[in-house]
């Protein structure tokens, strides 16, 4: 499927996070949330689009006459609306890559969230602009001599889940989910499906309807 369909983009106001991963269970994938660790800077914010990858090397020294941020300013620079960029950055907790500055640049070219395993800083800032930023921790270290990307959009792991250039990602407050784009066109129809078999469910609880009633009529917990 192409991207351009934008199947899962036309749904995203009514998606979350825990009911794609279900419909992922279902279908096979099994692998798509990633660890309880990366969270949320604003529990408030959602995010929703697609991935731009860029694989961290960490370092141990900072090269005279290098740039270390080169390949980050050209990720940010070549960001597209709707665009996520995804940072593997490795378990080493040393390397914060994403702060207020890269943020401001994201969100005025319309990138719907960052995520990344690594660190995050200017966390302050950053909420007060409500840019959906999803992190595996808050330090100030800069990643300057600690670590620099050595290739940008290429398949990766983050936080232990493969996530691919153009894959679907989406954030709230319970976590992350990678949907790969092989599985959109069936993770849509399945995804339609539960919305209404929820809706109906939350209905008969409300109604007080017995849960083993209306999980034996409907399959849904």
């Amino acid at each position: 499927m192409a991207v351009s369909d934008g199947i899962l983009e036309a749904m995203q106001d009514r998606l979350f996070s825990a009911m794609l991963s279900d419909v992922l269970d279902g279908l096979g994938y099994t692998r798509q949330a990633l660890p309880a660790r990366i969270r949320p800077l604003d529990d408030s914010v959602r995010m929703a689009g697609r991935a731009r990858t860029a694989l961290y090397l960490e370092v141990f020294e900072a090269k005279e006459g290098e740039n270390p941020y080169d390949l980050e300013i050209d990720l940010v620079d070549s960001l597209a609306p709707g665009e996520i960029p995804v940072f593997a950055c490795g378990h080493s907790g040393r390397i914060a890559p994403w702060g207020e500055l890269l943020s401001t640049a994201a969100q005025v070219r319309g990138s719907a969230g960052a995520l990344m395993d690594g660190m995050v800083r200017d966390i302050s800032a950053i909420r007060e602009m409500r840019y959906p930023v999803f992190h595996g921790g808050i330090g100030p270290l800069d990643s300057k001599g600690r670590g620099k990307i050595v290739a940008l959009d290429v398949p990766l792991e983050c936080g232990g889940v493969r996530v691919c250039p153009g894959d679907f990602v989406f954030g709230d407050a319970d976590g992350v989910v990678v949907v790969p784009r092989a599985a959109e066109a069936a993770v849509a129809e399945r995804a339609e499906a539960k919305l209404r078999g929820e809706k109906e469910t939350l209905a008969e609880l409300r109604a007080g309807v017995p849960l083993r009633t209306v999980f034996e009529k409907y399959g849904i917990l």
